[in-house]
C-alpha cells in the first residue's frame, strides 16, 4: 500500500473538515469517496473537493464500491456502532468520531466485529494529541506524582447557544442524539479522565439537569461524583449554560498536586511525600516543603484532528502504534451511560455498567419523549477551534 485511501460517511460538520484535511494536509493519505443522503452536502462536495472523489447518496453503493481502503464515520452518534459493523464486513478499516457510539450494549458489539475482521479500528480522541495531557499521563504513568488521591475537573466552558441546537433536528434529543453535553462536548474529556490516570471508577453517582439552559430535553448541566478501588475520589462538573466557562483538571496524590488550566500545567511537587512525612512528623501544625514547578508543556495543543488522522494513515503504512483505538472509545461511554443512569434512577451506579438497564432506560425516554425542538434549516457549522 503506497497510499491510504479514505472514504467518508458524512460530510456535515466534522466530515467536511475532516475532508479538507485529506485533501491538504495528511502526508500519505487520499480523499476518494464520500457518502452522504443529504443533495444539499454532495453538492458542497463537488464544488470544494477533487474531481477524483467519488459521491454516494446510499451507504450501500459506497461501501460496494470498493473504492477506499478506510471508512471514516462522522454522521450522528447512533449510527456509529451499526455504520462501523457493515464496513468491518465489507473488509474495510475504520476511523470513528466520538462518541463511539450512544450506548456500550452497541459500541461492545462494534468491538468485537472489529476484532474479529483484523482490520485497524481508531476513535476520533484528538485531545490524546494534547502535549498537556500527553505529560500528565507520563507523570502518573511513571509514579512521578504517586498514588492518585483525588480527581477533580471543571469543564464550563462549552458554551452553546439555543441556535447552535436549533441547527440540526436530531441535536440534543433522546432518539436523535441519545443526550446533550455529556454525550456530544464532553467524550473527550471523559477519555481523558480514565486515560491520564489510567483508572476507571467502581460507581458513580451524578445529578442532571435537562433543559435547564436551553430548551431542548437532555442534560445541559451535570455533577457526578466517582470513587476509585483504591480509595480515591473524583468530581467531575460540566455545562453548556455557563459563560465564562472554566477549564480546569486537578489531579492531587501522594507527592503532591497536578493543575492543568488555561494551556499550562503546574506540578506543585511535595519534597517528601504526604504518607512519609505523616509517619515522620511530630510538630503538630505543619506540613511537607512544597514547590511549585511550571512544566513546559510544548506543541501549542497538538496536531489534534490532523493529527489523527496521520497517525491513523501512518499505522497503515508503516505500523505506527495508534494514539487512539477504537476499542477503548467504550471506556468514557462507559462513564457518560453510568452518569445518565444515576439521574434516572436517582441512586448509585456501579461498574461494570448494566448495560441492559440502561439500554431499557434511553428505550423509555425515547418513547416517552413529547419534546418539540424549534428547527431552522439544516445548518452546516464551523467546527474551527472546536474539539
Amino acid at each position: 500500500m503506497k497510499k491510504v485511501r479514505f472514504g467518508i460517511i458524512g460530510i456535515g460538520n466534522m466530515g467536511s473538515a475532516h475532508a479538507l484535511s485529506l485533501t491538504q494536509d495528511i502526508r500519505g493519505a487520499e480523499l476518494t469517496a464520500v457518502c452522504d443522503t443529504n443533495p444539499d452536502r454532495l453538492n458542497w462536495a463537488k464544488n470544494n473537493l477533487p474531481d477524483s472523489v467519488q459521491l454516494f447518496d446510499t451507504l450501500e453503493a459506497f461501501l460496494a464500491s470498493q473504492a477506499m481502503d478506510t471508512v471514516l464515520i462522522a454522521t450522528p452518534h447512533y449510527d456509529h456502532p451499526g455504520m462501523a459493523i457493515q464496513a468491518f464486513e465489507n473488509d474495510y478499516h475504520v476511523l470513528v468520531e466520538k462518541p463511539a457510539g450512544v450506548f456500550t450494549k452497541a459500541v461492545r458489539e462494534m468491538n468485537e466485529a472489529a476484532a474479529k475482521s483484523g482490520k485497524l479500528f481508531g476513535i476520533m480522541y484528538n485531545q490524546r494529541t494534547n502535549p498537556l495531557y500527553i505529560k500528565l499521563r507520563d507523570l502518573i504513568e511513571s509514579g512521578e506524582l504517586g498514588t492518585v488521591r483525588r480527581t477533580n475537573w471543571i469543564i464550563t466552558n462549552w458554551y452553546r447557544s439555543q441556535s447552535y441546537y436549533n441547527s440540526g433536528g436530531w441535536r440534543a434529543t433522546w432518539g436523535g442524539e441519545g443526550g446533550g453535553v455529556l454525550l456530544n462536548q464532553d467524550p473527550h474529556q471523559l477519555d481523558l479522565w480514565q486515560w491520564t490516570t489510567g483508572m476507571m471508577p467502581k460507581r458513580v453517582r451524578a445529578f442532571c439537569q435537562f433543559g435547564k439552559y436551553r430548551n431542548i430535553e437532555v442534560e445541559d448541566d451535570v455533577t457526578a461524583y466517582v470513587e476509585y478501588e483504591n480509595g480515591a475520589t473524583g468530581v467531575f462538573v460540566t455545562t453548556v449554560g455557563e459563560c465564562p466557562g472554566t477549564n480546569r483538571f486537578e489531579i492531587s496524590g501522594d507527592n503532591g498536586k497536578i493543575v492543568i488550566e488555561d494551556g499550562k500545567m503546574t506540578f506543585w511537587r511535595l519534597r517528601v511525600p504526604e504518607p512519609q512525612f505523616n509517619r515522620g512528623y511530630t510538630g503538630g501544625f505543619g506540613q511537607p516543603e512544597c514547590w511549585r514547578c511550571e512544566i513546559p508543556i510544548p506543541g501549542n495543543g497538538g496536531p489534534q484532528h490532523k493529527g489523527i488522522l496521520q497517525n491513523f494513515t501512518n499505522a497503515l503504512l508503516y505500523g505506527e502504534k495508534l494514539v487512539a483505538p477504537g476499542e477503548e472509545g467504550i471506556h468514557g461511554l462507559t462513564l457518560s451511560n453510568a452518569m445518565h443512569l444515576s439521574a434516572w434512577t436517582d441512586d448509585w451506579v456501579d461498574l461494570p455498567l448494566d448495560e441492559d438497564l440502561f439500554y431499557e432506560k434511553l428505550q423509555e425516554k425515547i418513547r416517552n419523549s413529547t419534546f418539540h425542538k424549534e428547527q431552522t434549516a439544516e445548518t452546516v457549522l464551523d467546527v474551527k477551534g472546536t474539539h
